[in-house]
């Protein structure tokens, strides 16, 4: 089904003005059989876009607001902002500038935010219409600045099919800054391309704003043939823009001046037909435009923040959820804080009980003999024990069960177990506790050495990694070095 109505748009483009409607029709025919909100909707839309091509506007907004009623169903945003660039244009043609300025940007946006390759022309298109609604409502600045951007956009995108349109509009807008020579050459330059283009709206626009700009250099013999020009299409396309309006009235007064009556009469008719024609057409698309889809489009947009506010809901509930739990996991945090420093306090307090008392892990000579082991080789593995700590031998790195017991002319079994029977501890526990208790001495006599780093007091033990003697500070003393160094700092203070 969907190529059928491709292939009926591919038709319509290449067809002559009386069959394009035909094949239109078709297209609307096929894709109603798709039951596709989205197809049908594109085909009224082309059915539409087709009318505003023939500047027939009154049955361009009827199909647009058949097009929105299906698309509004989908979530096909191209198609929804389709919607929304022909209805501002439609806008634009009735005079509601800011109405039609709000919804060019919107669209300018979301192209521009897409960048898909068969997206430039829209993309190009709002630069342009954006341009022209700042002209009508005044900022001729903004309307410059526009043009400029769309020339080098164009140029960026490698996509210059639409350049005659930002002369065309920079032409206009230098009208409305007084430049009026200015205005001619670059309208001038546009209308080649605008004809190329069979945009006989434009193209009569254009030929008015010359005409206005002889006139306003006081040119009026050059002005006329451009405001006939305008007149003829008026005859021929029955199209006239409420500002063209005023040909009329300056061509009455040009063949009054002549003092040509017949002339005078004629486009006095010409004004009258002009003015049934605005009237008609304005008071159709106004009331139109307002009942039908201004509603359809707040009631879609009623809809949407609704959606929005629900999305909101869930996600203030779900920041609510992230934010209770980083919440408790601080309040956790504290807790532990406090409650670790009244551990370690107490463990400080203990420490310095037990050096003030003499430590408590000396050799323990008084236990019952180790069993197994002959009683002389136990002492003299003892007293070199003794005299192995009294040297501090332990400071050495690397040190192990292995070297330890080739220095005592021992075996690693009998070491190991002297020291666990003795001491009451593992080798390597034996080893750490008195690195750390050498450490503890220092810390508590010098003052220099306070500042050291864990890195550093680490080298001064001799252990072989940082992170060795921070677990082996932690396991003697039940606490973090730096508690126990700001501990030793207050005491002498």
């Amino acid at each position: 089904m969907n190529e059928l109505v491709n292939a009926y748009q591919n038709i319509l483009h290449q067809s002559p003005d009386k069959l394009r409607i035909v094949y239109a029709d078709s297209m609307i025919y096929t894709s109603k059989k798709s039951h596709d909100n989205a197809l049908i909707g594109s085909a009224y839309l082309s059915k539409g876009m087709l009318y505003y091509v023939f500047k027939n506007h009154h049955n361009a907004l009827d199909y647009y607001i058949l097009a929105n009623n299906y698309i509004s169903k989908t979530k096909n945003q191209y198609l929804i902002y389709k919607v929304k660039y022909q209805i501002a244009q439609i806008k634009y043609y009735l005079g509601f500038y800011d109405e039609a300025l709000s919804l060019f940007k919107q669209c300018l946006d979301y192209y521009k935010r897409r960048g898909h390759e068969d997206e430039i022309r829209p993309y190009l298109n709002s630069i342009h219409s954006l341009g022209a609604c700042y002209n009508r409502t005044g900022n001729y600045g903004l309307c410059s600045q526009t043009n400029t951007l769309g020339l080098i956009e164009g140029k960026r995108l490698q996509n210059q099919e639409i350049d005659c349109y930002f002369f065309h509009s920079e032409g206009i807008n230098q009208y409305f800054k007084n430049n009026y020579s200015l205005a001619i050459q670059k309208i001038s330059r546009s209308l080649s391309g605008i004809a190329q283009n069979e945009d006989f709206a434009n193209e009569s626009v254009g030929r008015f704003y010359i005409g206005k700009s002889y006139m306003a250099l006081h040119l009026h013999e050059k002005a006329l043939p451009y405001f006939l020009q305008v007149d003829a299409t008026f005859n021929k396309k029955r199209y006239l823009r409420t500002d063209q309006r005023e040909v009329y009235e300056l061509l009455i007064n040009y063949y009054k001046n002549k003092n040509d009556l017949k002339k005078q009469l004629y486009f006095i008719n010409q004004l009258l037909k002009a003015d049934k024609l605005l009237t008609s057409t304005y008071s159709y698309l106004i009331r139109k435009i307002h009942k039908e889809y201004d509603t359809k489009e707040l009631i879609t947009e009623r809809k949407y923040i609704k959606e929005q506010l629900s999305k909101r809901k869930t996600y203030d509930t779900i920041l609510l959820i992230i934010s209770t739990m980083l919440l408790l996991s601080l309040l956790f945090l504290i807790y532990r804080h406090y409650s670790n420093q009244k551990i370690y306090q107490k463990k400080y307090q203990e420490l310095m009980l037990e050096l003030q008392n003499g430590n408590k892990d000396k050799i323990k000579k008084d236990k019952p003999s180790l069993l197994g082991i002959n009683i002389e080789s136990v002492a003299n593995v003892l007293k070199q024990l003794e005299k192995f700590e009294r040297d501090k031998k332990f400071l050495e790195k690397e040190l192990t069960l292995v070297k330890l017991s080739a220095a005592f002319n021992s075996n690693t079994k009998y070491l190991s177990q002297i020291i666990y029977h003795y001491r009451e501890k593992g080798f390597v526990e034996y080893i750490n506790d008195l690195k750390v208790d050498y450490l503890i001495s220092l810390l508590k006599t010098d003052r220099k050495i306070r500042n050291y780093t864990n890195k550093a007091l680490a080298e001064e033990a001799g252990f072989t990694t940082t992170q060795r003697f921070v677990n082996a500070f932690y396991s003697r003393t039940g606490m973090p070095t730096s508690y126990f160094i700001e501990k030793i700092k207050k005491t002498d203070s």
